[in-house]
């Protein structure tokens, strides 16, 4: 999952001193959740026209590795002491395409992770990569220097509509590149797109069991979306009619559950034991640091749940870094607002929660929730006790009319 801005924050934010972090406020905490740290690699070969995220266009040469991350080490201590003891439980390198990075400094990023940070054993840590910078060998460099889960961003493996996405690689890269994957990791992730311009059923199906028959322990399947400030957004491709993209999601769910792979959230399919657990602390409001350019983080503490973003161009933040001062945003999310961001996370996974979490994660009473709750039950949208509560199937195809029903 990425966390990444959208446009530049306004500067002149600062990371305080910890003492303004635990000043007396309006929550009350019992415990901290779990904590993640997120890494952005801000670099691709070319922008996609789908991708709103913070991704910058450079040739494979051209990446500076050496002062990347040593700003991303310098940001890294300057946040230390808002985490202060706490152990990380997962480690996710998005992007931009990280696989840009060599593997040598890939072992230097984590290497030096380690040495500030207190991982817990057999952490995991993810990295996203793309065939079209893969070459052989390079993803078993990436193992040895200490990943152990990679996500592959395929999205298709047909050429046309590899070509209409405005990806750098082709079918035969995509193969190569899954192969390479499966050989090197125990746990690999596939991400594919779905409702493209001009695809079928047929087609579908087609890319469908071409990734099943690779092996993947964990496939992300997303619904091509327009997003603004995007190529698509200003030139919009044919668009799938809604009932036609209802059909490939159910072909989705159907055949990815035939090979053994549940759906635990909106968009991804797991066998058991793989589901992604950097992404589940998300959605289950866990907190994560987030380094790099135009990151976010979602920090807790005992009286308080506060955001920050990171400078949004690679050149500014590494400056900034540099200088003790790459936060170029922050706020502290008021009580009003923290029953609609759990529930918009917590949502999205099959399962639902439990109440007792909600109060855990937002220092609030479960009331503060049980109009939504009422609300959505009466709807058909979720059903709940006096323990739990996870969205009705109905709920999950139309998740967003749920999570409005949260929001203030």
């Amino acid at each position: 999952m990425l966390v990444d801005a959208g446009a530049e924050p306004a500067p002149g934010a600062q990371m305080h001193d910890v003492t303004h972090y635990m000043r007396p406020g309006t929550l009350q905490l019992a415990a901290l959740p779990p904590l993640s740290l997120y890494v952005h690699l801000p670099w691709c070969l070319k922008k996609c026209p789908y991708c709103d995220f913070n991704s910058h266009e450079v040739g494979p040469k051209q990446v500076p590795e050496q002062a990347y991350l040593e700003a991303l080490m310098t940001d890294l201590e300057a946040a230390l002491p808002l985490i202060w003891g706490r152990s990380v439980q997962t480690v996710f390198i998005g992007g931009g395409t990280p696989s840009l990075f060599s593997p040598q400094a890939v072992d230097q990023l984590i290497a030096g992770i380690r040495a500030r940070l207190r991982l817990v054993p057999a952490a995991e840590i993810t990295l996203e990569a793309n065939p079209g910078t893969f070459e052989k060998d390079r993803f078993k460099a990436f193992r040895s220097a200490g990943i152990t889960r990679l996500s592959v961003g395929v999205q298709s493996f047909n050429d046309d509509f590899l070509r209409q996405l405005g990806r750098v690689h082709d079918r035969a890269q995509a193969l190569a590149a899954v192969t390479e994957a499966a050989q090197a990791f125990d746990t690999f992730n596939l991400d594919l797109m779905y409702a493209l311009p001009g695809q079928t059923l047929a087609t579908l199906r087609e890319d469908v069991l071409t990734a099943l028959a690779l092996g993947p322990k964990h496939l992300s399947i997303y619904h091509l979306t327009i997003e603004p400030n995007t190529f698509f957004a200003k030139y919009p491709p044919a668009a799938v009619d809604d009932d036609l993209a209802a059909d490939m999601l159910d072909l989705i769910t159907d055949m990815t559950g035939a090979a053994g792979l549940q759906r635990y959230e909106v968009s991804a399919y797991a066998l058991p034991g793989h589901a992604c657990a950097h992404n589940l602390n998300y959605w289950q409001f866990g907190d994560y640091l987030g380094l790099g350019a135009g990151a976010h983080s979602k920090l807790s503490f005992a009286h308080r749940v506060v955001r920050q973003v990171r400078f949004r161009d690679p050149a500014r933040y590494m400056e900034q870094a540099l200088a003790g001062h790459c936060v170029a945003q922050e706020d502290e999310v008021s009580r009003a607002d923290l029953p609609f961001e759990f529930m918009l996370n917590a949502l999205r996974l099959k399962d639902g929660f439990a109440l007792a979490q909600f109060g855990e994660r937002t220092g609030l009473s479960s009331s503060a929730i049980l109009h939504g709750l009422n609300q959505a039950e009466k709807q058909g949208l979720l059903e709940w006790g006096l323990t739990h509560a996870k969205p009705t199937a109905r709920g999950f195809d139309f998740l967003n009319d749920l999570q409005l029903l949260f929001l203030k």
